[in-house]
């Protein structure tokens, strides 16, 4: 088997769990990497031992490339993306799409039209927790969910924000606590529910910030068409970041899971549980709310890529959740305090 030639589009801080990951397969081979920041490109090449490049047209040009990934700013990925596409190269990209739902289904539309694969990561799905949950909700034990419950309360002070050039903006970030540290509970709900939308509600305010006007506070209500309501509350204005809880009100039990344990609570008294990996990879300089799933997410990508398997979270699955989160800011940015 040839070894897949790539290359990490981006080398700040979420690029860790994609090389950490890489270092770890024995049929990609990581080649190049770029940034316009010239000692973050030059600080990753050094250390894996590839090239540097501060402009990815050139990395293009001069790489035979059969799949990048995109750790770039948010509004950067689709249009990153779709130069991949029309090169003819496979692309995993980070969480959010786009700062827009348009952009994101072209992107998605280009990919098919090339015949290339699109990738996004959304790890969480492949926690233990999350997946027990989604395996007993498709097996119909629990019977039907009549409403879901998810709190995030998380930390990020003013200086979390001006310490970054593109954190925190609308035209670069595309929002604030929704789009950037909730959209993972959100996307772990809609694909658990996996039932189209019949009405939202939402509401948003900053609250506690003043060095951005994006939203540090989202809150609303989401009914399925299954019957299932779902109500939310996210904010960053807390004093650490709190692990986050969903919870399953169903017919035959009580589910409660986070990213590190789940809980099922059957109504005839039996219980289900599933735990965190005691021996996960270790993300050098990762956060703990980035989970430990990557490498799991991009084996898969690779798998797919290596037509093992067909791939997981396409850019079609990942639209689901991204026009969620697009139909919110909708909602909440036209009353927003």
């Amino acid at each position: 088997m040839n070894k897949l030639k790539v290359a990490i589009i981006g080398c700040g801080r979420i690029s860790v769990m994609h090389l950490v990951s890489l270092a770890q397969f024995d049929d990609v081979e990581l080649v190049a990497c770029c940034d316009i920041k010239k000692d973050r490109a030059d600080a990753v090449a050094e250390k894996y031992g590839v090239k540097a490049y501060y402009d990815y047209e050139e990395m293009f040009a001069k790489e035979q490339l059969d799949a990048i990934h995109i750790c770039l700013p948010h509004y950067l990925h689709s249009k990153v993306a779709c130069y991949a596409f029309n090169c003819g190269v496979n692309v995993i990209t980070e969480k959010p799409m786009d700062i827009d739902y348009e952009s994101a289904e072209k992107a998605v539309a280009l990919a098919k039209e090339k015949g290339v694969l699109f990738g996004v990561i959304s790890q969480c799905r492949y926690n233990n927790s999350a997946k027990l949950v989604k395996k007993v909700v498709e097996s119909g034990k629990l019977g039907k969910i009549i409403s879901v419950r998810s709190i995030l309360t998380w930390a990020r002070p003013d200086d979390y924000y001006s310490d970054s050039d593109w954190k925190g903006t609308w035209d670069k970030e595309g929002g604030g606590v929704l789009i950037d540290q909730a959209i993972h509970s959100l996307d772990l709900v809609n694909w658990i529910v996996n039932s189209d939308i019949k009405s939202m509600s939402c509401f948003m305010a900053n609250r506690g910030h003043s060095a951005v006007s994006v939203e540090d506070v989202t809150e609303g209500l989401i009914v399925y068409e299954s019957g299932t309501k779902y109500c939310f509350y996210f904010t960053n204005n807390y004093g650490f970041d709190e692990p986050i809880e969903i919870k399953l009100y169903c017919e035959n039990g009580k589910v409660t899971f986070g990213y590190d344990d789940a809980i099922i609570e059957y109504n005839d008294g039996t219980k289900e549980e599933a735990h965190q990996d005691t021996n996960t990879t270790e993300y050098e300089g990762g956060k703990d709310y980035w989970g430990f799933q990557h490498v799991r997410q991009l084996r898969q990508f690779y798998n797919a890529l290596q037509k093992i398997e067909p791939l997981d979270i396409s850019g079609e699955e990942a639209l689901k959740t991204h026009k969620i989160i697009m139909d919110l800011y909708k909602l909440g940015r036209e009353n927003m305090l």
